[in-house]
């Protein structure tokens, strides 16, 4: 992906650690992309339904009021960001959430305590890329 096709996307990052949310935002800053960044779903979700069109989701599992995986499912059911992809970026490790993820039809499951930031750049980068739903 070239640095021109990066700065075309803006990434979602939702995550209730306002640290993790500033790190991930730099480093995707850094390498091209428009980020936006929330701390809950609730608040996320209405800013999609007023019209906020982020091509790339990261969402963290577990978060306050709604999960992560509720506010896919609720994406989901709404047909809300069908052209959007959806990476969670979560310390759940645990089959039943990547289970419950892959039935959601994200595009991707990265852990973050087994990848450093560089790494879920990269994985991200990459997802995109071989993304049905890539931009052209």
């Amino acid at each position: 992906m070239t640095e021109a096709e990066k700065q075309n996307y803006k990434i979602l990052i939702i995550d209730d650690d306002k640290f993790l949310q500033t790190m991930y935002s730099i480093k995707f800053q850094k390498m091209g992309f428009i980020t936006e960044t929330m701390g809950s779903t609730v608040e996320a979700l209405e800013k999609i339904k007023e019209g906020y069109t982020p091509d790339i989701l990261l969402v963290d599992v577990i978060l306050p009021t709604m999960t992560g995986l509720e506010f896919v499912k609720k994406l989901r059911e709404e047909k809300l960001l069908e052209d959007s992809i959806i990476i969670m970026l979560t310390n759940q490790s645990d089959n039943e959430n990547i289970k419950e993820a892959q039935a959601l039809n994200v595009e991707g499951y990265i852990v973050k305590a087994t990848t450093i930031p560089s790494e879920v750049v990269k994985e991200v980068t990459e997802i995109t890329e071989k993304s049905p739903k890539r931009k052209k």
